[in-house]
């Protein structure tokens, strides 16, 4: 069955009530959009590059990554070459939180009848910010053209190695 504007609510409606029956962390949307903008987007990933990119102010990032951090979905670091900055980080939980959400996405599609098979083949850009700039015809695209300080190195390299 091709996704529908009412197939694609049932499968959101879905995957929301599964993951409220399993007491899967209850995250807003501002929330999930922060959290797979990180795991879906190349680094380094900065609160003033996440409040740009997602057009929000730097303290609704930041509401937002107190809320993840304090469930280990992602974790904050100083940046090493500019103090002012701070780099937002994948974890290990984060990354199988996600994976087991798409999962359950995956599962409310097969339950509804959609094929999945044709959104392993699509083609897509690998790790880019293309869908999260594109923004609505009213509003001006954000200038991309400042880079962000590069990551540091770390340990905890685990994140989305296959697609989604």
């Amino acid at each position: 069955m091709p996704l529908s504007d009412l197939s694609a609510l049932e499968l959101f409606h879905r995957t929301i009530v599964k993951t409220v029956r399993e007491d899967s962390p209850d995250l807003s949307a501002r929330q999930m959009a922060l959290l797979l903008t990180v795991y879906l987007t190349e680094p380094p990933h900065t609160v003033r590059g996440m409040a740009k990119l997602l057009n929000v102010s730097k303290p609704a990032i930041t509401r937002a990554l107190d809320r993840l951090t304090s469930l280990k979905l992602i974790r904050r670091k100083k940046d090493d070459d500019d103090r002012r900055n701070v780099l937002i980080q994948r974890t290990v939980r984060g990354s199988v939180f996600l994976r087991e959400y798409g999962e359950v996405i995956v599962a409310a599609a097969r339950d509804l009848g959609i094929d999945s098979g044709e959104a392993d083949t699509a083609p897509r850009p690998e790790h880019s910010t293309e869908a999260v700039n594109q923004k609505p015809p009213s509003q001006p695209k954000a200038d991309n053209n400042q880079a962000e300080p590069a990551a540091p190195d770390d340990d905890d390299k685990t994140w989305f190695t296959e697609k989604l």
